[in-house]
């Protein structure tokens, strides 16, 4: 059974920092694309973050770039988001994502993945 357990959220204040920890059973992360995505109230999921199975990948959303940084651990099969210089538009609920398939064709797209975690809230006050 594949599950993707979320922890790391919290409510901080701008200009503050979080860590995101995405841990997989069922799945080697190490051989599949991990994606991070975020939803906040009355807004889509949108996408945030990915990381190719190799490592070669890795892509950020305008938003996430020079802020936001995609790593992971295969000895602790688990994916990071560290997030710096948070700001208020960054609240949203939080998930990490495993796309199955061999080939993804547009890494920024939801529907590209089909295991998803539990979601953790991150809320940047100012």
């Amino acid at each position: 059974q594949v599950q993707l357990v979320q922890s790391g959220g919290g409510l901080v204040q701008a200009g503050g920092s979080l860590r995101l920890s995405c841990a997989a059973s069922g799945l080697k992360v190490s051989k599949y694309v991990m994606g991070w995505f975020r939803q906040s109230r009355g807004k889509e999921r949108e996408f945030v973050a990915v990381i190719g199975w190799s490592g070669g990948t890795i892509l950020y959303s305008a938003s996430a770039k020079g802020r936001f940084t995609v790593s992971r651990d295969n000895a602790k099969n688990t994916v990071f988001l560290q997030m710096n210089s948070l700001k208020p538009e960054d609240t949203a609920v939080y998930y990490c994502a495993c796309a199955a398939g061999l080939y993804v064709s547009d890494y920024g797209s939801a529907r590209e993945y089909d295991y998803w975690g539990q979601g953790t809230q991150v809320t940047v006050s100012s």
